[in-house]
Parts: C-alpha cells; sequence; structure tokens
C-alpha cells in the first residue's frame, strides 16, 4: 500500500529550502542540509524531490505562487493598492531568496537542458499572475508591457543580490516603483 504525500511535508521541506537559500544561496541548498533543516530524513526529502532540480523548481513555484495569490487575493478584495503592491514586490526583490532560486534554475538549465522548458513556463506563469493583478486593479496590460515589468523587476532583484548593498536597495526599489506605476498600471495609482 502506498502511502499519500503529506502535505505538510512537503511545505516544511520548501520553507527550509527558501530558508537556505536566504542565508546562503544555492551553495547550501544540498538535500542534505535542506532535510536537516526542515527536521525531516533525507529519504522523505527525496520521495517527494528526488533531484536538487527538482527541488529547486519546487521551491520556485512554492514561492512565487504564495506571493501571486496573496497579491491576488487582496486586490480582489479591492484592499490593494498601488502603494502595497510596490511595497510588497520590492520587499520581493529585496528578498535575495526569489532572485538566487532562479539563477540556481539558470545554472542548473545549462546541465539539464529540461529545465529550459520549466523556466519558460514559469516565466509565462509568473507574467499570467501580474496581469490578473493588474486586471484586478482595472487595467488592462499589453502582454508586452507585463513583460518588460517583469524583466525589469527581475532584474533590479538579481543586480540588487549581485551588488548587495544600500545603493542597490534603494535603486532596486526605485526600478520597482517605475515598473509597477509606469508598466503595470499605465503611470495611473489607485492609492
Amino acid at each position: 500500500m502506498s502511502r499519500e504525500p503529506d502535505p505538510d511535508v512537503r511545505s516544511r521541506i520548501l520553507d527550509a529550502a527558501l530558508a537556505l537559500l536566504g542565508e546562503a544561496g544555492t551553495a547550501r541548498l544540498t538535500q542534505t542540509a535542506v532535510a536537516r533543516e526542515a527536521g525531516v530524513r533525507q529519504s522523505h526529502l527525496t520521495y517527494y524531490f528526488p533531484t536538487r532540480a527538482e527541488l529547486l523548481k519546487a521551491t520556485a513555484v512554492h514561492s512565487i505562487e504564495a506571493m501571486l495569490s496573496t497579491l491576488g487575493a487582496r486586490a480582489a478584495d479591492g484592499e490593494l493598492t498601488l502603494d502595497m503592491l510596490t511595497r510588497i514586490a520590492d520587499t520581493m526583490v529585496g528578498d535575495k531568496r526569489r532572485p538566487r532560486i532562479l539563477l540556481g534554475l539558470i545554472t542548473t538549465s545549462e546541465e539539464d537542458r529540461a529545465i529550459k522548458g520549466f523556466l519558460r513556463d514559469f516565466v509565462a506563469r509568473v507574467r499570467a499572475g501580474l496581469a490578473m493583478i493588474a486586471q484586478q486593479l482595472g487595467h488592462d496590460v499589453a502582454a508586452d508591457r507585463v513583460a518588460l515589468c517583469h524583466t525589469l523587476i527581475v532584474g533590479a532583484a538579481v543586480l540588487n543580490v549581485a551588488r548587495d548593498d544600500a545603493a542597490s536597495r534603494r535603486e532596486s526599489a526605485d526600478m520597482v516603483r517605475f515598473a509597477v506605476e509606469t508598466l503595470l498600471l499605465d503611470g495611473q495609482g489607485n492609492d
């Protein structure tokens, strides 16, 4: 009799992977370290995520889905304002975990070409989420503007990780506000 996967264990593993990414980047993201951080046996981790690439992919989806669902729920309830959206996006850009996941996946995709397909689908999912949030805020944004907004936010996040100083944080915050206000919301705040 096979047992059903435990969503709590899976979530603990993904949260542990995010924590390790925040502390030290992809270098510390080993199955052994993640299992220890999650408080599970390594065999449990490999049951859910047989390879490091699978763990990285699932961590990326877990992280972005949580962010997009929070933003989507707030937008649907009428609680999301431009200022709040910008603050949340800026917090995400300043959080080194997400760009580290992306950089880890990009690096891994050079060895495992199947990850390229995952990355294409992942980018499409994130952009669809951004478009949905803009639409919930009353803005029907063209796909090229969503793509440019996403590209600016990702670029700001990656450069912030690379430079890692107060100036890069300020610059990334300015880029996020510009991207959200100008590209996603057509220069029309909703505060």
